[in-house]
């Protein structure tokens, strides 16, 4: 009897030290344990979850529901990979499940969880990081090229203008000066700030109340601005002025995209609203690398949204959704970001579109 006792409280030591999620079920899905992996994943506690039906927790699951119960039934072990589960708390999760026989008398289901949402975003935010490196050198590669025989058209038209004495002919060499000092200066933003980081203690909040302001001040208060800051955030090392930059070029773009959004409303406007949002988050991954702490800043604007076969490029150079759009401002705010170890995502469908941007509150070496 007391190496029974012994041997069930060695089987659940090693079920709460799972970092896999379990479940057991019974065949008509109540549910009779959670590990604490599990009771993590479904944001959930044993003591609340014991005795109610698996659709109590997990809603919109009438396929896996399904799979449960052919498992129960034919006793054989079914697999599901990257299957969607929606949580009674509106939460979203990507997860590979296990379903088995676990008794017969009575009958009981063992599933087994793992979560795959974290694998795919460090997947998802190496691409995007590796994309980025490759856009950079491509770009350096491309000023270069471009660069050096401006240099030589410049300079030849300016030898011409000395020899011409005609003032109609020396307009011809002053476009000419004017056109490939413009080439210059695009290739030059193409590239991004080439300065150093200066770096030196910063706050979240004050970067954003400072682009609230000027934005604020551009818009003739035309724009709505809500605000829901954490806090709790501490100051990290940054570059003040590069950081307001970046900042500025993504809430400029929300503020144009909310302006789309009014004009198409006839008779009823829809206001232009932008959302300020920053929340702390703990062992977040950045790319490969683990953060203790990041600060996650949402940037939302309610405009039409960024059309699908955009959201993957708008990132590069000369990539715009607006007919008057450059596309340099988010390449630039990319290279700013990233020289601060940082990272922007957008997340966009009609009516909303958010662009998140990570940076790590501690320092980086």
């Amino acid at each position: 009897m007391a190496n029974s006792s012994a041997n069930a409280n060695a089987h659940k030591s090693m079920l709460d030290n799972l970092t896999t999620a379990v479940l057991v079920l019974e065949s008509d899905l109540i549910i009779r344990y959670l590990n604490p992996a599990a009771e993590n994943l479904f944001e959930t506690s044993m003591t609340r979850s014991s005795g109610l039906h698996l659709g109590d927790i997990l809603l919109d699951a009438e396929s896996t529901f399904h799979t449960f119960r052919t498992a129960a039934a034919s006793g054989r072990s079914y697999t599901r990979r990257e299957t969607g589960f929606l949580l009674a708390s509106g939460s979203q999760r990507i997860v590979d499940y296990t379903v088995s026989l676990l008794d017969q008398n009575p009958a009981a289901l063992l599933v087994e969880v793992q979560p795959r949402d974290r694998l795919l975003r460090i997947s998802r935010e190496e691409d995007l990081i590796s994309q980025q490196e490759t856009t950079r050198i491509l770009v350096r590669g491309m000023a270069h090229e471009i660069k050096n025989p401006l240099g030589g058209i410049r300079g030849a038209a300016q030898l011409l203008d000395r020899e011409l004495s005609s003032a109609d002919q020396r307009e011809y060499t002053r476009v000419i000066i004017e056109e490939a000092d413009r080439l210059r200066s695009l290739v030059d933003r193409m590239l991004g700030p080439n300065k150093a980081l200066k770096l030196a203690p910063v706050n979240i909040h004050e970067i954003l109340e400072r682009v609230r302001t000027l934005l604020e001040a551009e818009s003739k208060g035309r724009v709505k601005f809500q605000r829901d800051y954490d806090p709790s955030l501490p100051e990290f090392s940054g570059d003040k002025e590069q950081l307001i930059q970046a900042f500025l070029n993504i809430a400029r773009n929300a503020m144009e995209a909310a302006f789309e959004s009014e004009t198409e409303q006839d008779g009823g406007k829809k206001s232009p609203v932008i959302t300020l949002r920053t929340r702390a988050i703990r062992q977040a991954t950045i790319g490969p690398r683990r953060h203790r702490l990041v600060c996650r800043t949402d940037i939302i604007d309610n405009g039409p949204g960024i059309a699908p076969e955009l959201r993957q490029n708008i990132f590069y150079p000369m990539i715009s959704g607006r007919a008057n759009g450059t596309g340099l401002g988010l390449s630039i705010t990319q290279s700013i970001i990233s020289q601060h170890c940082g990272l922007v995502e957008c997340e966009s469908e009609p009516g909303q579109t958010d662009f998140i941007i990570f940076l790590p509150l501690e320092a980086t070496s």
